[in-house]
């Protein structure tokens, strides 16, 4: 087993004893897992408790990720650490009381929208993007003062780019990849990656097939490549993985995530009705053991060892380490 420290800032998979033996023989010691896609507060709780039975169930292989150093717990007891997140604030509701409870409970990441237009600020999939809105602001500054990471992966452009601006902590970009690579609705422009990697901000690139240059067939060469011309405009240390893998997952999901309660008609989000239910994987990342597969891919495309390390976890872990705690008073 590398002697790599290993974070994965983005899965939505269909969680398992096997899924969870699988991260631990990819050396995977942190995950960023999605709890909420458009649940209510109460329904977020339901998800809480089907975690604390698996992290009962399974002491040797899973548990409760709350801070920095249990990334490196994790690491030395060979387990993996489990970080709770929203893709949705739909569990905050429309009260700003709950940004609050919901560090409380555990978790340490929440998007401001996915897709849509939210109370907060605009999604990606609207034809207007009217920026963060004023409970948005708020919601911000709350989410600084109690450790609760901005992620603006499913955001429009001009609210991310505000979002950037009206953090008074660096945000994250959990799950996509640059535009400039591949232009889908999802992924981000060179302003919104300038403005994030300069402020200090992550970005997790993601293995989602919509979200990669020929989809399903994209080549690891292809991927670490893209890495490395990022890495050339925006630096390394702002680079990290988020897969956005949604393993064994049935496409009754994807219909969940895409539709949730807000609409009556299908909506396929960035499939189509003849490709309507969750694309194949690439063929070198269809688990968390194909984490193996990348070290090697990153050294081919021109990174050193110690950037290799930095893209792998470091550099997520620094930013744990300054994100998951309250402001200093």
């Amino acid at each position: 087993m590398s002697n790599q420290l290993r974070i994965d800032c983005l899965q939505y998979s269909n969680w398992s004893e096997e899924i969870f033996r699988q991260m631990k023989e990819g050396g995977v010691h942190a995950v960023h897992v999605t709890i909420a896609y458009h649940e209510t507060f109460r329904e977020m709780v339901l998800a809480i408790e089907q975690w604390n039975r698996w992290f009962e169930q399974y002491p040797d292989l899973v548990f409760m990720g709350r801070s920095a150093a249990d990334v490196n717990r994790a690491k030395q007891e060979k387990r993996t650490a489990i970080f709770f997140g929203f893709q949705n604030p739909s569990p905050i509701e429309d009260d700003i009381g709950l940004i609050e409870i919901c560090h409380t409970l555990g978790i340490r990441f929440m998007q401001l929208t996915y897709n849509n237009q939210s109370l907060l600020a605009t999604g990606c999939y609207e034809e207007e993007d009217s920026g963060v809105t004023r409970f948005g602001r708020q919601a911000i500054a709350e989410m600084n003062r109690v450790g609760l990471v901005v992620d603006m992966s499913h955001s429009a452009e001009r609210s991310t780019l505000d979002a950037i601006d009206i953090s008074s902590r660096p945000i994250a970009i959990t799950h996509a990849n640059p535009a400039w690579w591949h232009p889908a609705l999802r992924n981000k422009s060179d302003d919104v990656l300038k403005a994030l990697t300069g402020s200090g901000g992550m970005i997790g690139f993601s293995i989602y097939p919509h979200h990669l240059k020929e989809s399903s067939n994209c080549s690891i060469e292809s991927f670490c490549n893209m890495i490395a011309q990022a890495a050339e405009r925006y630096g390394v240390d702002s680079l990290g993985i988020g897969s956005d893998l949604c393993q064994n997952q049935p496409d009754s999901v994807v219909t969940w995530m895409r539709n949730g309660r807000w609409s009556k008609q299908m909506d396929y989000g960035e499939g189509s009705a003849s490709n309507a239910g969750f694309p194949d994987q690439p063929g070198w990342f269809r688990d968390s053991r194909d984490f193996n597969n990348i070290p090697g891919g990153l050294t081919a495309a021109g990174f050193a060892e110690a950037e290799v390390d930095a893209i792998m976890g470091g550099n997520w872990l620094r930013f744990y380490e300054n994100s998951f705690g309250p402001l200093p008073v």
